[in-house]
């Protein structure tokens, strides 16, 4: 599961690497996600989480 405004990065790593959690998630939303405005050549690093099996969340670096 994909959950918000996840970077294609995280995703594309998520598929390379099938961790055992239900998807990825990026809480809320960044001012600086696509279609809100911004310049997406600057784009900040997202604070993307694993979403574990027992609903925990985890810091996902990509």
């Amino acid at each position: 599961m994909i959950e918000g405004h996840v970077p294609a990065g995280a995703v594309l790593q998520l598929l390379d690497e099938r961790p055992d959690a239900v998807g990825l998630a990026l809480p809320g939303m960044p001012a600086d996600s696509p279609g809100m405005g911004g310049d997406s050549s600057t784009w900040e690093s997202q604070p993307v989480v694993l979403i574990a099996n027992d609903g925990g969340l985890v810091p996902f670096d990509f």
